[in-house]
């Protein structure tokens, strides 16, 4: 299956969760695409003790995942694209939610 994964927020525990989510997809051979949206493109970075986002962030590209991030967003925060998550924008959200059998939103 197709799934295609839409982050809209920088909060630990959530962010933490979908990319668990997708890292499980992977794991269980289904296609994953996530899409970062909104304070979502500052996820990259994120450690908590008990949340570690960072460390889901790495396992889910080592697993084959690939990741998006909304430039418009990225250049409201004065962020630069990154090789682990290029610039993007809504038509590619787009694209990838008419690539997916299912989305999920966090």
């Amino acid at each position: 299956m197709k799934i295609g994964i839409i982050l809209e927020t920088k909060e630990f525990e959530k962010a933490w969760n979908a990319f668990r989510f997708g890292v499980t997809a992977l794991k269980n051979n289904h296609e994953v695409k996530l899409f970062l949206m909104g304070e979502a493109v500052e996820t990259e970075e994120l450690t908590h003790d008990k949340y570690n986002v960072k460390e889901q962030f790495a396992l889910f590209l080592e697993n084959k995942g690939e990741i998006l991030a909304c430039g418009t967003c990225l250049k409201s925060r004065k962020l630069d694209d990154t090789t682990s998550c290029p610039i993007s924008t809504m038509k590619d959200c787009l694209d990838m939610v008419i690539w997916a059998d299912k989305v999920v939103t966090f």
